[in-house]
């Protein structure tokens, strides 16, 4: 057990700005461990967060919070900056339910300036909080936007620098936490002293007056902004950003507090639009993360004397094995295959196809906009891209999926994963609003596979449609189910009727067929496997408004617009009146926490299922 008698002494900031040089380093050493057994007791995202320790205590110390606005970019790095403002007693509820969230949150601290947990928007965010301190008057106020070399591969990161560099009387600070590279020999001495040279009032100051006096000379000014770049980029390894407009700083040490303060404070002080390069390591200081950054992402609870154990093997495969196994297969059979993914290799499960089919695959960053465009293109040369996504991450891409994919009918299979709840990781990425808001869409079809086996199969039928079409799964196993080894299809719109039943019939657009097994069985209903969202099986729908008086619709997804909508649209449109009753989410954002447990919480069990059927029917 690590001693953390110092940071126990850390009730908010203001106790860090009251440190020594000497106590930063030993908080941050702290940190560090506290940061390590938290996460080993309740799960979370490790790697990342250990890599920026010193960067949240020099922040903190350096910075006036929450007065001054720290956005983290997604937020997998900032358990430190928690940590260090007030919810340090409350880490052993994150990412459970009641307990503290995994990303920044408003409505958990006033340290939260921004609510995050999808990439690329800290920049936007920031930028947003410095024009409206210019407009309040708060000309003091500092603005950093804290984001890592893999969410600066989002073009809206991009859109938000192009902006500030043309925005004048702001603070605002960008500071690229850069951790895909080892911290190399130029980030020593050398980048030290020019990283305090170049930020410092000496130079700035001397920098502006030049521009102020040369304004009169054009070419000479433009001479001497040419040398200047020319002159940091023999030291440095990135100019770019001058081209935005920021005062280009680094790279130095984000593990070095005596490269971190000085040049933080000097940065605090000349204001404007300012840009510092960081390196660092994911995992820093615990050997087993540095290691394998991506094993220990985002651990379940572990030992950390131990490490992650190997863990027995899963009877069935989740659904993300199966998508797996399959674009696998239907590669082998289909030279034209693609695989794309927004920097989700190994969460989408292509993993495998990577290694078997590198030329094939493309991770395009985090970039789903471009992800979905660059499959449009992929398809209008005659390929057949599949692009596996989260459901929470496809919504970035919605202009592209209408305009560029849809309304050009291209053949496009979206393989949508953590459809549904997903728990620990709460409302940001909650995979529930995809059927509302696809099947709005002219052209694109949209499965929803009961189980394993019947995921495969629909995969497969979507991808010999020649069209947009979508399957949706959710994370984990189902109920087991023996996958077959075959490419087989299923006919597109329809469904299938699972139970024999009379006055009710309970239509299930996914997996929680099985948790309604009991409602049929207890109120003698019709059950069905409905399949397809869109299109809808009118011919058995047809069949059942003349049998049964009673409909139920049964989704893991928003009931606003969804399936069970899709469904009384069609029996208005037929102008037949039944009793209907939609179960499914509810209108509202809902929070983090175990995920059998959010679904009991919505009515969405067998039990729940079984009684609010019962009493409707009665």
């Amino acid at each position: 057990m690590t001693n953390f008698s110092l940071l126990e002494q850390i009730n908010d900031t203001a106790d860090v700005r009251g440190l020594s040089r000497d106590q930063l380093g030993q908080l941050a050493q702290e940190l560090r461990g506290f940061i390590l057994e938290s996460v080993a007791q309740t799960g979370g995202h490790l790697s990342s967060n250990l890599g920026t320790v010193e960067l949240a205590v020099a922040l903190h110390h350096v910075f006036n919070t929450p007065e001054d606005k720290i956005v983290w970019d997604v937020g997998h790095q900032s358990y430190g900056h928690k940590i260090l403002t007030g919810r340090r007693e409350q880490m052993h509820t994150l990412r459970q339910q009641g307990g503290l969230s995994g990303f920044p949150k408003r409505s958990e601290s006033p340290y939260d300036a921004f609510g995050t947990a999808h990439s690329s928007t800290s920049i936007s965010a920031a930028l947003g909080m410095a024009a409206a301190a210019r407009h309040l008057g708060l000309s003091q106020r500092q603005h950093i936007a804290v984001i890592g070399d893999g969410a600066l591969t989002g073009g809206m990161a991009f859109e938000a620098m192009n902006n500030a560099g043309v925005t004048d009387d702001i603070n605002l600070l960008v500071i690229l936490n850069d951790n895909d590279m080892s911290i190399s020999p130029p980030v020593g001495a050398l980048n030290r002293y020019l990283a305090r040279l170049l930020s410092g009032n000496l130079v700035g100051g001397a920098r502006d007056k030049l521009k102020k006096i040369l304004k009169s000379a054009p070419p000479v000014l433009e001479f001497a902004k040419r040398f200047e770049e020319h002159t940091k980029g023999m030291f440095v390894p990135a100019t770019m950003f001058e081209e935005f407009g920021f005062n280009y700083i680094g790279p130095i040490n984000g593990h070095d507090l005596d490269s971190l303060l000085p040049t933080l404070e000097n940065l605090k002080h000349r204001g404007g639009v300012q840009f510092l390069h960081v390196i660092t390591k994911k995992g820093q200081g615990y050997k087993l993360a540095e290691e394998d950054p991506i094993m220990y992402h985002g651990p379940s609870k572990f030992n950390p004397q131990q490490g992650i154990q190997p863990t027995t093997a899963p009877k069935s495969p989740t659904f993300t094995q199966v998508f797996g196994q399959w674009i696998c297969d239907m590669a082998e059979k289909d030279w034209r295959l693609v695989g794309i993914t927004p920097a989700m290799r190994e969460g989408s499960g292509l993993v495998e196809f990577h290694e078997r089919y590198p030329s094939r695959y493309f991770d395009v960053g985090i970039a789903e906009q471009h992800a979905a465009t660059f499959a449009a293109g992929l398809a209008c040369d005659g390929l057949k891209p599949v692009l596996a996504i989260y459901s929470t991450f496809l919504q970035r891409a919605y202009d592209q999926v209408i305009h560029d994919i849809a309304l050009q009918n291209l053949d496009v299979t979206f393989a949508i994963d953590r459809a549904g709840l997903v728990g620990a990781d709460g409302a940001t990425h909650a995979g529930v609003y995809d059927i509302a808001y696809l099947r709005c869409v002219p052209q694109i079809l949209i499965a929803t596979p009961s189980d394993e086996a019947e995921a495969r199969a629909l995969l497969s039928t979507a991808y010999q449609y020649e069209g947009p079409a979508a399957v949706r799964y959710p994370r984990g196993s189902g109920i087991g189910a023996v996958v077959p080894t075959d490419l087989d299809t299923l006919p597109i719109g329809k469904a299938k009727v699972v139970r024999e039943g009379q006055k009710a019939a309970i239509l299930v657009f996914g997996t929680l067929l099985h948790a309604s097994q009991l409602a049929a069985e207890q109120n003698n209903a019709t059950l069905v496997d409905m399949r397809w969202v869109k299109p809808l099986d009118e011919a058995l729908l047809t069949q059942l408004i003349h049998t049964h008086s009673h409909f139920i619709t049964v989704e893991d997804s928003t009931k606003v617009g969804g399936a069970g909508s899709a469904v009384s649209e069609w029996l208005s449109a037929q102008g037949v009146t039944k009793q209907v009753l939609h179960l499914g989410l509810p209108d509202k954002f809902i929070d983090h926490g175990d995920c059998a447990a959010l679904y009991a919480l919505n009515g969405l069990d067998e039990q729940s299922i079984a009684s609010t059927v019962s009493a409707f029917v009665a």
